[in-house]
C-alpha cells in the first residue's frame, strides 16, 4: 500500500511523463543552426510545398519564438519556392522579415536547381549547404542572401556556427 506522499509523487511523476510524450510528438524543426558558442541561432523547418495553412512552422518552432523574451529570435520556412525567414522578441511575435525564391539562392549550389526534380532530402542537403556557406564561406566569399540575413542581424549570429539535423 502506498502511502499519501507515494501517491501525489507517482501523480507528478506520470502527469511530467505526459508532457514529455505530448512534447516528442510535435513536428520538429528539420534543421538547428547554432553559433559559434552552441547556442540556437535558427530553427529551420522545410516543406517540398508552400503549405495551404497559415502554419509555415513547426510547433516546436513557433513554441521556441513564442517563448523569446529579451533575446531576438529566428526561424526559417523553407519550400521548393520560397525561403521566408521570421524574427521575433517579446514585443513581437512570428513576423516574417524576409521572403527569397528558393531558386535565386539554392541554384548557386545546384545549377539545375529549377528544372529539376528535387525530393526533400535534397532540398534539406542544398538548405544545409547554403545555411553553411553564410556561416564559414566554404564555397563563396559572398553566398546569395548575405545582404537580407546581415540586415536583420542572422548572419552575425550565424558566423562560424554549424548545422545539425535528425539524422546527426
Amino acid at each position: 500500500m502506498l502511502s499519501p506522499a507515494e501517491k501525489i509523487f507517482l501523480s507528478d511523476v506520470d502527469k511530467y511523463a505526459s508532457h514529455l510524450e505530448k512534447l516528442f510528438s510535435l513536428s520538429q524543426p528539420d534543421i538547428i543552426v547554432v553559433d559559434k558558442n552552441q547556442e540556437i541561432a535558427l530553427l529551420v523547418d522545410i516543406q517540398l510545398q508552400e503549405r495551404q495553412s497559415k502554419k509555415l512552422l513547426s510547433e516546436v518552432t513557433q513554441l521556441y519564438l513564442q517563448n523569446a523574451e529579451k533575446d531576438i529570435r529566428f526561424a526559417m520556412s523553407a519550400n521548393l519556392q520560397n525561403i521566408t525567414i521570421f524574427k521575433s522578441n517579446s514585443e513581437h511575435l512570428l513576423n516574417p522579415v524576409i521572403s527569397l525564391f528558393s531558386a535565386d539562392i539554392l541554384s548557386h549550389y545546384e545549377p539545375e536547381f529549377s528544372n529539376s526534380k528535387i525530393l526533400y532530402l535534397y532540398l534539406r542537403t542544398l538548405i544545409e549547404a547554403w545555411l553553411r556557406d553564410l556561416a564559414y564561406h566554404w564555397k563563396s566569399e559572398i553566398p546569395p542572401g548575405t545582404k537580407e540575413l546581415s540586415k536583420i542581424g542572422l548572419l552575425e549570429k550565424m558566423k562560424d556556427g554549424d548545422t545539425y539535423t535528425q539524422d546527426e
